[in-house]
């Protein structure tokens, strides 16, 4: 698995994490370009999806999950601030469960998928009412992963999102969660993110501007947020 690295600008701050959603890390790069004017920042380029034809399983949550889960045992120089956005979210939410002692602070960015979303017809619709919102600029930052990729692994990381129950796991997180959501979201809805938050040991909601994709449309208060998190402030 390759990451795409910034360096610190200025300050300490815990190293933060991006995990992307459905494979297409050039619209994090934005977020992680403000992360790093105060510390080390890294957005992972998780495996298949570009890479040579595969098995559509290497691109569902679990094979993900502990595929991060072994970075952050391995090559994350200590614990760090892991942030996920989207179904990069439930990603997350896996592997920190699976190493809490490398996650400090878990970021959830517009997680998926709440449970009336686990069946397709919901969700096509609520991708239409998010899609309104969206920016036209984020589709140049994903459409080359997602050509890539293919749509057997893009339907296939989908499914494997839907089946999951991210709400089950939130007990089981030992650090401070921040669950953030975009105000035009059908995708990941507020009334989701509190329940996520509610059902975490150190658990609290950002609400921010945009839909689904805020972390590419405003990535300086999709920083803000994970700066704070690095600092351990609420």
């Amino acid at each position: 698995m390759r990451s795409f690295g910034t360096l610190p600008l200025r300050g300490r701050r815990l190293p933060v994490v991006l995990v992307p959603g459905l494979g297409a890390p050039g619209y994090l790069l934005s977020t992680a370009d403000r992360c790093a004017r105060w510390g080390p920042a890294r957005v992972l380029d998780v495996p298949g999806y570009g890479d040579p034809p595969g098995p559509a399983c290497a691109a569902t949550l679990g094979p993900l999950a502990d595929t991060v889960a072994r970075w952050l045992a391995e090559v994350a120089p200590g614990p760090v601030v892991l942030a996920g956005h989207s179904t990069g979210a439930q990603v997350a939410l896996h592997a920190a469960v699976r190493r809490p002692d490398r996650v400090a602070s878990l970021v959830l960015l517009a997680p998926t998928f709440p449970p009336h979303l686990r069946r397709t017809g919901p969700l096509v619709r609520a991708f239409a009412r998010t899609a309104v919102h969206e920016s036209p600029g984020v589709l140049p930052a994903v459409l080359p992963s997602y050509l890539k990729a293919g749509p057997r692994r893009l339907a296939a990381c989908v499914r494997s999102a839907q089946s999951d129950a991210p709400e089950r796991l939130m007990s089981s997180v030992r650090c401070p969660v921040t669950v953030v959501v975009g105000e035009h979201d059908a995708l990941s809805p507020p009334h989701w993110a509190h329940r996520l938050a509610s059902l975490a040991g150190r658990g609290q909601v950002v609400l921010v501007p945009g839909a689904h994709s805020f972390p590419h449309t405003a990535p300086g208060r999709t920083a803000a947020v994970l700066e704070r998190a690095g600092a351990g402030l609420p």
